[in-house]
């Protein structure tokens, strides 16, 4: 299942931090992404290779270069399935609040 790949990826700090970076500046290389890394290039290729499989990270090569883009599209997804159906019900509830509280 898609959900668990990028769940799995998630659960990293390591991980998180790689998409933040590339959320501040997409399309970097793996140079640029280890600048701000404590870690081997290794170790970070093998962290990019996670959020690649979960489809949070894509690559293209630009010459010798392979530069990292973030993909959106699985956390939305995420964001649609397990967060926003709790969101509404929040909502609801303080709205219903706030009408109690004003004595509508």
């Amino acid at each position: 299942m898609q959900a668990d790949d990028v769940f799995k990826a998630l659960g990293d700090p390591t991980r998180r931090r790689l998409l933040d970076l590339l959320c501040e500046q997409n399309g970097q290389t793996l140079g640029q992404l280890c600048e701000h890394l404590d870690m081997t290039r290794q170790s970070a290729t093998q962290h990019l290779g996670i959020l690649e499989a979960a489809n949070l990270v894509s690559t293209v090569r630009r010459g010798r270069e392979k530069l990292h883009f973030i993909n959106p599209v699985p956390l939305h997804e995420v964001y649609e399935r397990w967060v926003r159906k709790f969101e509404r019900q929040r909502l609801s509830l303080l709205h219903d609040l706030k009408k109690e509280l004003e004595g509508e």
